[in-house]
């Protein structure tokens, strides 16, 4: 096994590694959010990156709701793929001079992550259905709700108006 896999050998291994990993992420996003609001120029994604903070600070609290549920300790692992999501998101938006384009981009980078909290969260909630814990498939579920919700939202300013500006 890989160096970041090394101690899984159960689906519980496995389902406590993942749910460490998107720990670390959603960690890293409460970081990486008040950056980009204030890169942000359009009034409607500056307000729902802002609103997404709020939600990514509660997604923090219901983690550690169900690591405590599940009986382990509430720690992140390091998570190279959010970590690179993340910076590539932070070189896109230094090389970007134009503000309308900007936004289309922070948006981009935006749905990356939230396209990579969807496949976490989906993949956790059936583990913890399948290890018999709806408890906490029923409190991840409520982060994957949001998540969608996010790149819906995203989706939908993109298309109906940042695009249109930056193009």
């Amino acid at each position: 096994m890989g160096l970041f896999s090394k101690d899984i050998k159960t689906l519980d291994d496995l389902f406590v590694h993942q749910l460490r990993d998107i720990y670390y992420a959603e960690k890293q996003i409460v970081q990486a959010l008040p950056d980009m609001i204030e890169k942000a120029k359009d009034p409607g994604l500056k307000q729902g990156f802002e609103a997404h903070l709020g939600e990514t600070k509660n997604h923090v609290k219901r983690l550690e709701q169900v690591f405590k549920m599940h009986g382990v300790e509430a720690k992140g692992v390091e998570c190279p793929a959010i970590d690179g999501i993340i910076e590539e998101a932070d070189e896109i938006a230094g090389e970007v001079d134009d503000k309308k384009v900007l936004d289309a981009a922070l948006i981009a980078a935006a749905q990356a992550v939230e396209h990579y909290e969807i496949t976490r969260y989906g993949t956790l909630i059936a583990w913890a259905k399948q290890l018999g814990r709806p408890d906490c498939a029923s409190v991840l579920q409520e982060n994957l709700e949001e998540e969608k919700a996010a790149d819906s939202k995203l989706t939908s300013l993109a298309e109906r108006s940042v695009n249109v500006k930056a193009a």
